[in-house]
């Protein structure tokens, strides 16, 4: 076999075919994944639609991948698999991702950062497989509809319907005895709602700690950052304070 006629086998008829078939599934998981991912965005989850999105549409290409040995390879899967067995390659690749996903991972108190950045590294890794095993065009699909879902999906998420989280950590004086009941009122009066679970207690030299996170009611509801920080700044029981946004 010349060496052209080997690259035209991995753009045969039915290579194509199968490619596209491939790719079909991986749009019907990336909408599932998306609307998975849209209810934990909407409640202020840390791991979004992007996130939900890569790793659904990243787990149908790995299974669905394995459905079509006799494509490998421009055809040549069979003749391949005698020589030996490239699922434990890729059990191998996919262990060792998630491995190196998980060290961007950061948590600092309720905040959550790099679940996107990890879900991608490992879509990167299942596109590097589809390569590598001969579905060019279901790997450039993927590229694609992943690159689409980090530039293009954080815009519609702002633009869908959602309730932003708020992390607060406050500090009260000595002399103050705070209630759960009252904290409640008041940050329903400001548009928020304390997230269920989220409320721990602590003490320091006999100064009471409380750390939670506040849920917006709406999108449109819940007082800006700064009016917060103000009112809390003015509280005579509050020693000091700690808020920031907060994906829980």
């Amino acid at each position: 076999m010349t060496f052209s006629e080997l690259i035209a086998a991995y753009w045969s008829k039915p290579e194509i075919a199968t490619n596209l078939v491939i790719l079909l599934n991986l749009m019907g998981a990336l909408t599932l994944g998306l609307l998975v991912g849209y209810e934990r965005s909407y409640h202020g989850r840390a791991a979004g639609m992007r996130t939900y999105g890569l790793v659904c549409m990243a787990s149908a290409a790995l299974t669905i991948v394995g459905g079509y040995p006799g494509f490998w390879f421009g055809g040549n899967g069979a003749a391949m698999m005698t020589a030996g067995d490239p699922t434990r390659i890729i059990q191998g690749i996919v262990t060792g991702i998630g491995f190196l996903g998980a060290g961007v991972i950061m948590r600092e108190g309720f905040n959550i950062s790099g679940l996107t950045t990890a879900a991608s590294i490992w879509t990167s890794a299942v596109i590097g497989i589809l390569v590598g095993v001969g579905f060019y065009m279901a790997a450039m699909g993927l590229a694609f509809m992943s690159a689409m879902i980090m530039i293009y999906l954080s815009k519609i998420e702002a633009w869908l319907p959602s309730r932003h989280a708020v992390a607060i950590m406050m500090r009260f004086k000595k002399d103050y005895i705070p209630r759960e009941d009252a904290l409640r009122r008041i940050a329903l009066e400001r548009g928020y709602a304390i997230a269920g679970g989220s409320l721990t207690i602590g003490c320091t030299e006999g100064m009471q700690e409380w750390r939670f996170v506040a849920l917006a009611l709406s999108k449109k509801s819940g007082a800006p950052l700064p009016a917060l920080a103000a009112e809390l700044a003015a509280f005579a029981g509050i020693d000091s304070f700690q808020i920031s946004h907060a994906r829980n």
